[in-house]
């Protein structure tokens, strides 16, 4: 695998463009993406029963194995809890992307992120959609312009691109994401859109977004608020004419390897770009009894808000870790718990065989001073292990929130 210099447009026959169109005040709001040939597709999403216009039609399209052939996002408005109108401004916005495409309505999916609850500027859309569209192409830069266009409070784009060589051909694995806040575990925690141009079919591309889901999106955490609008959606459009993978394959595997790349790296820009975060933990648990015990357990801690004030206090206080894993529900034997925090600064040890530790206070400082911090607890219940990505709480987080309605 090699990582190379692109994003969404990185894979053959991918094309795409973003704007400004008028639905925010400012920043860019529309991202277009335009698959030349059609494209198998898979998503997972979020897990809140109250779901936007786009979650519930997408969801249904993936199902009945819809062909794609391109993706509408915007950005400024959620259309979410806006009833039978948002639905059908949905499906409009669809409509005017597939008459722009000389596509069908039912290979265009779509997406949205912003405000809940604002009704649909659809006059600004259909003009937005109408004027950008035209201007769709493969270039690195229209590829920033659509990774452009998803974002909301996010402070950095989020992107990557890999080539493989599987079988004597190149395959390319493209990917953009937004997320800064609202931003929680159980898919899909952020907007992620995925691209590639290998021949692979919807049961395995599907098979490898949730395999990569699993273990990135579904382990990081900046509030502990699930959003109505998350989704992770992948498009294959088989361009690179590979030898079409089977599940035991090596060829699988390699790809497999690679989507769980890309993902994992876009899962911790979420985190790191968290709004108002000064620091990024991870917290790795080794020793759990099973694999589930594992993720309950790190997902605990970077979830509690006592914890995540604590890190941004820089105060070492380990009762709080272990409390969050008590009231987790997952399985361990607090009489085994070891934990330490870690970086390039060294390693502080607080606790040991659950039993604390004296530490030298400044030390532990030094450690927690940095940007980014790593829990360490060790148990000593198994064999399993799971990490876990979260960030700080502080007051910037409070402002960023309190104002965001009346400033996007």
């Amino acid at each position: 695998m090699r990582i190379i210099e692109g994003g969404i447009t990185a894979p053959k026959g991918f094309l795409a463009a973003g704007a400004h169109i008028g639905i925010k005040k400012v920043k860019k709001d529309l991202s277009l993406l335009y698959s030349q040939k059609p494209s198998v597709a898979a998503g997972m999403f979020t897990q809140n029963i109250v779901r936007a216009a786009p979650v519930i039609r997408n969801e249904k399209m993936i199902k009945a194995g819809n062909k794609i052939k391109g993706i509408v996002t915007i950005s400024g408005n959620a259309n979410a809890c806006t009833g039978r109108q948002g639905l059908l401004d949905n499906e409009k916005m669809a409509e005017i992307y597939a008459q722009m495409l000389h596509v069908k309505q039912q290979e265009i999916l779509t997406a949205a992120t912003g405000i809940i609850g604002k009704e649909m500027p659809m006059k600004t859309i259909e003009k937005g959609i109408r004027s950008i569209t035209p201007n769709i192409n493969a270039s690195r830069q229209s590829a920033k312009d659509a990774a452009e266009g998803i974002i909301t409070t996010d402070t950095f784009l989020k992107e990557l691109a890999v080539e493989l060589d599987i079988g004597g051909k190149v395959v390319t694995i493209g990917a953009m994401a937004k997320g800064s806040g609202m931003i929680h575990p159980n898919m899909a925690t952020v907007l992620a859109f995925l691209t590639t141009d290998a021949v692979i079919s919807q049961r395995l591309l599907q098979k490898a977004l949730i395999e990569a889901v699993k273990v990135t999106y579904n382990m990081i955490s900046v509030d502990g608020s699930v959003s109505t609008n998350d989704m992770a959606l992948f498009l294959a459009n088989g361009m690179a004419e590979n030898e079409e993978f089977t599940e035991d394959s090596q060829e699988y595997q390699q790809f497999l390897e690679a989507v769980l790349y890309i993902n994992k790296k876009l899962a911790v820009q979420v985190v790191q770009d968290g709004e108002g975060a000064s620091k990024m933990m991870a917290t790795v648990v080794t020793g759990a009894k099973t694999k589930e015990d594992a993720g309950i357990l790190a997902k605990a801690v970077i979830n509690d808000n006592l914890v995540k004030t604590a890190i941004y206090g820089e105060d070492a206080n380990w009762g709080r870790i272990l409390a969050a894993m008590g009231g987790s529900g997952g399985f361990f034997n607090p009489e085994g718990v070891a934990i330490s925090f870690a970086n390039e600064k060294g390693v502080i040890h607080l606790m040991s065989e659950g039993q604390p530790i004296a530490f030298d206070e400044n030390k532990a400082l030094e450690i927690l001073a940095q940007r980014d911090i790593i829990i360490n607890i060790v148990l000593q219940d198994g064999l399993e292990e799971a990490m876990a990505w979260g960030c700080d709480l502080g007051h910037e987080y409070i402002r960023i929130n309190g104002e965001y309605r009346l400033k996007t």
